[in-house]
């Protein structure tokens, strides 16, 4: 998968793959649908970053979530 382009189908595919490295339990509340294309670089620079750690904090997962949560609708 190209994560280059800023498709809402790439979109899909970070969010998920974010919800299941975060280990969200709250997960369905984020829906990848609640995440516009305009937003890609900074979603794509959290899934860059979530992908270059092993393990997570309470704190920076909070943090992770915070930031996500500012970049939907």
């Amino acid at each position: 998968m190209d994560l280059n382009q800023p498709t809402q189908e790439n979109v899909e595919y970070m969010i998920e793959a974010i919800k299941t490295k975060l280990r969200m339990a709250t997960g369905s509340a984020m829906q990848a649908s609640g995440f516009n294309v305009d937003k890609y670089e900074d979603l794509k620079d959290i899934y860059d970053m979530i992908n270059s750690k092993e393990r997570f904090s309470i704190s920076e997962v909070e943090a992770l979530v915070s930031e996500l949560g500012k970049l939907r609708g």
